[in-house]
């Protein structure tokens, strides 16, 4: 079973917590054992005094000094272990308020203070019956003596300071429990405006259609400087190009269909001429050699538009070109010739530089190019235009004097099944500049378009042209 994640307030409030218990508990730590080494020192401190005030107790538990008794606190003890005698003749008292109210410690409590060790230290023991004391064993004129306070003090002042800083340690987690989930929803609130702007993204209908996705991580929460920042504005970032592939999506669908209608509706021509034509050749035999002739023209009208088709969609498939060096000023020049014996009512002019220009690629292809451009130059401009070939070193140009593409038609000039205006639509199937730019593309070129009245020029460029290659 996958384990479930905590929100991250969840973490962050806990995290918060945990440090400030944690710190807290350092800090009560540190405290108490402060507080206690302070209240031991004193209770030694007093002990030091109480060893002071030793020989006036001694007399006074062996009966030599009948006068007041030594100030003490309450509570401390005093033994004696003379040397040269029995063992009945030690002592041990806990001193209270009176002389009269000492009380004589028994034989396990005389037995604990006997064994501590006599170096003038203080000892930590614990008396039955009668608790924690911290006592000094010194040297007397005839043995051992003995004293002790209690810590009992100490032990209950600790105790109280460990009370309240329980209660305050459960006070400060509750507050910053409270403040750190207050003050983390309030700082998670612009992330949490960022997930319901994907939220609403993801509920949009983006399967088809033209998708126009206005959602957008609003421009204050979209600062590179923060961590949210670079959230909100990795999401639009991320939105752009959601929106920018589906409209290429919506568009390549759109191109998809008007390809097909406009294919269908090509070919649907010929085929019902064909179809016309050997039906009246079968009710009226005379007009056989007609129709058959009429048959052959659209039979090879169709059978070039397939060709161009196939040619098309080899290209989108990526299939690679024959690449063979070609000679580019060669092949412009026969291009250019054909159009003088094929079209006199046009001026058709050509400019190469001295070295031939040389080029990698597919002779075929790229003659097939050149002449698709010039027929299109040719059926677009009127009798008595000119038309200028120009070799350069990054290709070539095709420019005419002919009245140019129209605004609307220009950007849309090497699209497949795109016919011009009334001025330039003489026949065709819309497929000779888009094989042109297909076929360059295919070599690595690039084709451009600059058309005005009387100024058009359409420039090819094909990567390793070379002015002065070895031929």
């Amino acid at each position: 079973m996958r384990r479930r994640l905590a929100s991250l307030t969840s973490r962050l409030v806990l995290t918060a917590v945990a440090l400030v218990v944690a710190v807290s508990i350092l800090i009560a730590v540190a405290a108490t054992l402060a507080m206690n080494n302070r209240l031991t020192e004193q209770v030694d401190g007093q002990l030091e005094e109480v060893t002071a005030q030793l020989p006036f107790l001694l007399r006074t538990f062996n009966g030599h000094d009948d006068g007041p008794a030594p100030r003490t606190r309450p509570g401390t003890v005093v033994a004696g272990f003379p040397s040269d005698t029995t063992a009945a003749d030690a002592f041990a008292y806990k001193l209270n308020v009176g002389r009269d109210d000492n009380q004589a410690l028994g034989a396990s409590a005389r037995d604990a203070l006997e064994a501590v060790p006599v170096d003038g230290k203080v000892h930590d023991v614990r008396l039955p019956g009668l608790g924690e004391y911290r006592v000094r064993a010194v040297t007397a004129t005839d043995g051992v003596a003995v004293v002790g306070l209690p810590t009992s003090d100490v032990d209950d002042a600790v105790g109280s300071l460990i009370g309240y800083e329980a209660v305050l340690i459960l006070m400060g987690a509750a507050l910053a429990a409270g403040g750190g989930l207050l003050l983390v929803r309030r700082q998670l609130a612009p992330l949490r405006e960022v997930a319901a702007t994907a939220h609403r993204v993801s509920e949009l209908p983006l399967a088809s259609g033209d998708i126009e996705i206005a959602e957008r991580v609003p421009e204050r929460l979209t600062d590179e400087g923060t961590e949210v920042g670079q959230v909100g504005s990795a999401l639009n970032s991320m939105l752009d190009h959601v929106e920018a592939s589906l409209a290429q999506r919506h568009r390549s669908e759109q191109q998809v269909r008007q390809f097909v209608a406009d294919a269908s509706h090509e070919l649907r021509t010929p085929l019902a001429t064909i179809a016309g034509y050997t039906e009246l050749a079968r009710k009226r035999p005379e007009t056989s050699g007609t129709a058959l002739d009429k048959v052959e023209t659209e039979s090879a009208r169709m059978t070039g538009l397939v060709e161009d088709l196939l040619l098309l969609a080899r290209l989108d498939a990526g299939r690679p070109l024959e690449r063979k060096t070609v000679d580019l000023s060669r092949l412009l020049l026969e291009a250019v010739d054909d159009a003088r014996v094929v079209d006199r009512e046009r001026s058709w002019r050509l400019a190469l530089p001295d070295e031939p220009l040389v080029v990698a690629g597919d002779e075929a292809r790229l003659h097939q190019v050149v002449s698709n451009l010039l027929t299109n130059a040719r059926k677009h401009t009127p009798a008595g235009s000119t038309v200028t070939v120009t070799g350069t070193a990054e290709g070539f140009t095709v420019h005419d004097d002919g009245p140019g593409f129209s605004p609307e038609l220009a950007p849309r000039a090497f699209e497949r099944f795109t016919r011009g205006d009334a001025a330039r639509t003489r026949g065709g199937a819309g497929l000779g500049l888009s094989l042109v730019e297909a076929i360059v593309a295919a070599h690595g070129g690039s084709v451009d378009l600059t058309s005005g009245p009387g100024d058009t020029t359409i420039t090819v460029r094909l990567p390793g042209a070379d002015p002065s290659p070895e031929v």
